[in-house]
């Protein structure tokens, strides 16, 4: 839903979104300066204003920033494309999980490839793996980056130091990894 609020006597439309997934109130700003919100369910909406008329500051900062950089078009995919995608993602994702897992030796069910809005990768409790398709659109070394980041997952299922640890036997370099990875030219629609 959209909604307006003043901050430091300047107007600013955002859009409202509840989401059963979240567990905390998030900011995000967008390429072109679209502003959304995204707030857990049984959140009372109250305290998104008091929330973001502390945060002004930072949020007008951005909005400013971000409406210089042009909006990322979304690239629709036709079905048959996608299902060619899928092929190749799957074929990229058994090659890689095989070589990386030499060395990890991680016993893993099912790996699925999926057309995600929101991610890269996930690792289930019931040890399956599965990977966005577009991730056959990335560079290697960045889709070998998510491949190794979900297989580490299989040891510890969080982003504790240990799991970063873990990430970093394989690329010491992961923190760089993640930030050209936001930065890239493939974007989750």
């Amino acid at each position: 839903m959209q909604r307006t609020i003043i901050l430091r006597n300047q107007q600013v439309e955002y859009e409202l979104k509840a989401s059963l997934r979240s567990r905390r109130m998030r900011l995000a700003v967008y390429p072109g300066g679209r502003f959304v919100v995204s707030i857990p369910k049984r959140m009372d909406e109250r305290h998104v204003d008091k929330f973001l008329l502390e945060r002004a500051d930072w949020i007008l900062a951005k909005i400013e920033t971000m409406k210089k950089k042009m909006p990322v078009e979304k690239q629709s995919i036709s079905k048959l494309e996608l299902k060619r995608l899928k092929v190749v993602a799957l074929e990229l994702v058994h090659r890689r999980l095989e070589y990386f897992n030499d060395y990890y030796r991680f016993t893993y069910n099912n790996v699925s490839i999926r057309n995600q809005k929101t991610r890269w990768g996930s690792c289930s409790r019931q040890r399956n793996l599965n990977f966005n398709v577009r991730i056959a659109l990335l560079a290697p070394h960045l889709a070998d980056y998510i491949i190794v980041h979900e297989l580490c997952h299989l040891k510890q299922m969080n982003h504790s130091a240990n799991f970063w640890k873990l990430v970093g036997q394989t690329f010491p370099e992961h923190k760089e990894l993640r930030r050209e990875l936001r930065k890239g030219e493939i974007r989750l629609s």
